[in-house]
């Protein structure tokens, strides 16, 4: 099988590398099995414990795991290989991608004049008046906002903050469904995931129980627009939630905030009141603003501040100034602020749309916040290549989950009623045709 598939090493560092290729060039799919570290070891002409220190550091580093009896395969989601989309084809009406309607989001206009800056910003490495509008707008929802901080967008935020909370091996509770690049980052670090069940309240608080009891040391959650189901936290759910994480207050919890402005939904964060010791809300503007604009803010505890900045001072040193007073004019401008009040109208109204156009066919469909709709099917496969033939591209809902049922999501943004009622029909349609039957 080493000769079959292009793996070779006589070392532990080449024999890994070696496995490590063939997993990035497609060559081993994930959920391949890898040979039985003694008939490697005997194909190779090398020691097995060679064989399984090579094995040892890919499991590591994510890019393979071992199921007991089952060996060592390559796992749903190596870390050298992210779930990316396929390339929509040509002359179909993309509704997988999850983007916004280019129609509500602003020009983006850089601040005049450019000046090439003084240096280092390491001293100061926020805008004071975009660090006060922050807190402003943070406060105003409910986030306890005395310690707030900047990063290059969601992902770069809680990559940083789990990498320098948790070790290669340790488990993070994280939504299934959910974002795609998320459960991807999560892998990439080297860390466990522990699904936690969402339904259209989000997170729920019975299955993170169960993940905490499993003992993981990190939460990801989404208080609304939860990607791709769409739920958003209730006040009783939330209540629940605190509650369940009072019961591990050592356990870091990160709320990503990723579309409130566009989400359609009170936040109901689980900063507020106190209760958690280790927390972070992070908020982006991309999905409003612009997906160049690659900024986003967070309010933390002390201790959790202090250790992103900590390792943002030695990376990258600060977010780019010129992107923050980008941000903070596109902000504080009542223009652009109308706008993102039409397209969170907007939204809500086309996401409404869709689910009630698919309720009238009898296809249950999740979509209570956010911009998109996530419809429980049988076959995935199935569903996408049959809305395929009618001129539709919707995302398989594999990507996006761990252990839960499978399911597409559509992007409901830039989808008119009168659409919508088009692409129910076609929907009804594949399942007849298809048998791809749905679940609820």
């Amino acid at each position: 099988m080493a000769a079959q598939y292009g793996i070779s090493g006589t070392t532990a560092k080449a024999l890994s590398a070696s496995i490590e290729r063939v997993v990035t060039d497609g060559t081993l799919a994930p959920g391949a099995a890898l040979p039985p570290v003694r008939r490697l070891a005997e194909d190779l002409g090398i020691s097995p414990g060679t064989v399984a220190t090579a094995y040892k550091e890919l499991r590591r580093r994510g890019i393979v795991l071992t199921r007991g009896r089952g060996g060592t395969v390559v796992a749903p989601a190596p870390a050298v290989a992210t779930r990316r989309p396929p390339r929509v084809p040509e002359g179909l009406r993309d509704l997988a991608g999850g983007h916004p309607d280019p129609a509500f989001l602003p020009d983006l206009l850089p601040p005049a004049p450019l000046t090439p800056g003084a240096g280092s910003h390491r001293a100061a490495p926020r805008l004071p008046l975009l660090e006060e509008e922050v807190r402003a707008w943070l406060g105003q929802e409910g986030v306890p906002a005395e310690h707030v901080t900047f990063a290059h967008g969601a992902l770069d935020l809680i990559g940083r903050l789990l990498s320098v909370e948790l070790r290669p091996g340790d488990a993070v509770a994280m939504e299934d469904p959910g974002y795609h690049h998320l459960l991807d980052l999560v892998t990439a670090l080297g860390l466990r995931t522990v699904a936690v069940e969402v339904d259209g309240e989000g997170m729920r608080h019975e299955s993170l129980r169960a993940a905490l009891r499993a003992g993981v040391r990190a939460v990801v959650c989404s208080p609304r627009a939860q990607n791709p189901y769409g739920g958003c936290l209730s006040a009783a759910r939330r209540d629940a939630l605190v509650g369940v994480l009072g019961e591990a207050p050592d356990v870091l919890v990160i709320e990503n905030d990723h579309a409130g402005a566009i989400a359609a939904a009170p936040l109901h964060t689980l900063t507020a009141g106190g209760a958690l010791t280790r927390w972070a809300h992070v908020a982006t503007v991309t999905k409003y603003l612009g997906t160049d604009l690659r900024w986003a803010a967070a309010a933390c505890d002390p201790a959790t501040l202090a250790r992103h900045d900590g390792r943002l001072l030695l990376t990258s040193g600060w977010v780019s100034h010129l992107l923050q007073r980008t941000v903070l004019a596109l902000m504080t401008d009542d223009a652009t602020r109308a706008l993102v009040g039409r397209a969170r109208q907007a939204y809500a109204e086309r996401r409404r749309a869709l689910t009630a156009e698919l309720g009238r066919h009898g296809i249950p469909a999740h979509g209570a916040s956010g911009m998109n709709v996530w419809v429980p099917v049988r076959d995935e496969s199935a569903v996408v290549n049959g809305l395929r033939t009618y001129g539709w591209w919707v995302a398989a809902g594999t990507r996006f989950r761990i252990h839960s049922a499978p399911g597409v999501r559509i992007t409901a943004a830039a989808l008119p009623p009168a659409d919508a009622a088009r692409l129910a029909r076609d929907f009804a349609s594949v399942l007849g045709e298809t048998q791809a039957t749905y679940g609820g």
